[in-house]
């Protein structure tokens, strides 16, 4: 698969020996011009160095010119050493790249609590520079990655009266994967020309209907960021309809990398894709599809292509949602298996034999006649999870 870079950016990446010697795990874009720029950080409390720092540069809806991304440190929880490091890194880049170091965002993933190497990283910098327009948005989304088993990347090309206007999405993420913005980063390139206040608006809505509804294994990271720069350099201004064919473009290419995520979950072999209706409300809805979605025991059921109805029904009942038991009703692969408070009078367990072999499972849960609904992509659970994550730091 080949992803078109936009117009006015440049991508490089090098090897800096963080964690090993072989792929690359220092990654820079660069844009040609100033570009509005989004940003979506995680929520948690434990914030990364990065994100800190990353957050202070967009204020005001500065434009950037660059991302910066680093693997196998993740800059956390390292006091004011990590930030004056992560300052140091986008000053060096700076240098080397004739850019300002208040113009680029830096962008972290590895084990949390470890000091940056600096001595690694002023050796790299110099050799990355001379690199940008080498790499592709593969190459990129390559040098992304820890856990990873793939690189995440995905495109979209929209022909308007006036020009066409590229996108390209680089992520990575598989495990500590949950919403509120999970393990992983992410960058989106663009060439339209944009108003900050429409960028902002429609990558946040995209977001929010995308990465803010995947979970892996219900962790949330120090370090999730998702950023969207739009250069301009295509000189296409979109409105109207041109306006709206760039946001579902931009929720399409969001919607890919969040599907992946899930996909790559670490030791993942399903995608389940958690469908509430009939709910009082959307958050009634969300309740039920994330209890499902983070519910050990119907992980390890899909995995192990068990039609447990039993264990769905479970936790929809403890999900705190507000419904009557009597209406509840419960699909698995288009296949109806459970409703009046009692299972569907079929041999399910035939029926399901061979859906259930599929990568991609179809959880349906109607709740009533309700006008809420709320859809969840979630993984299922392996012995590699476990394997992964107990060697993670060995």
């Amino acid at each position: 698969m080949t992803t078109q870079l936009p117009k006015g950016f440049r991508l490089a990446t090098i090897n800096a020996g963080f964690r090993q010697t072989v792929r690359p795990d220092i990654c820079l874009a660069v844009s040609d011009f100033p570009a509005v720029t989004a940003a979506v950080f995680t929520q948690a409390a434990f914030v990364a160095a990065p994100v800190i720092v990353a957050r202070e540069q967009v204020r005001n809806g500065r434009p950037m010119r660059a991302v910066l991304i680093n693997t196998g440190q993740a800059n956390a929880c390292t006091g004011e050493e990590g930030i004056a490091n992560c300052r140091e890194t986008l000053r060096w880049t700076a240098n080397a790249c004739g850019l300002q170091a208040t113009e680029i965002l830096p962008a972290s993933t590895g084990v949390i609590g470890a000091q940056m190497k600096m001595d690694l990283w002023e050796k790299a910098i110099p050799k990355l520079a001379p690199k940008l327009g080498s790499a592709s948005v593969k190459e990129f989304a390559d040098a992304m990655r820890t856990t990873d088993a793939f690189p995440k990347f995905s495109g979209a090309a929209i022909a308007t009266e006036n020009g066409t206007i590229t996108l390209a999405g680089m992520a990575k993420g598989a495990g500590m994967i949950c919403p509120d913005m999970a393990t992983m980063l992410c960058v989106v390139l663009c060439d339209a020309l944009v108003p900050l206040d429409v960028w902002q608006r429609m990558f946040r809505e995209a977001v929010n209907v995308t990465f803010n509804r995947v979970t892996v294994d219900g962790d949330t990271s120090t370090n999730d960021t998702v950023y969207g720069l739009a250069n301009g350099a295509s000189g296409v201004t979109p409105e109207g309809h041109d306006l709206s064919l760039l946001r579902a473009a931009l929720e399409k290419i969001l919607g890919e990398l969040a599907y992946m995520l899930v996909r790559d979950g670490e030791g993942a072999t399903k995608v389940l894709r958690i469908a509430v209706t009939g709910a009082a409300d959307d958050a009634d809805a969300e309740k039920v599809a994330r209890t499902v979605g983070h519910s050990q025991l119907v992980k390890t059921a899909m995995y192990g292509k068990d039609a447990n109805w039993g264990r769905i029904v479970a936790a929809v009942g403890r999900s705190g949602a507000s419904f009557q038991a009597k209406d509840v009703r419960v699909s698995l692969c288009g296949v109806e298996l459970f409703r009046d408070e009692q299972p569907v009078a079929i041999d399910f367990d035939a029926l399901l034999e061979e859906p259930l072999q599929g990568r991609d499972i179809a959880i349906d849960i109607s709740l009533g006649s309700g006008g809420g609904s709320y859809t969840l992509l979630a993984s299922d659970l392996t012995h590699a999870y476990v394997d992964c994550n107990a060697a993670y730091r060995s």
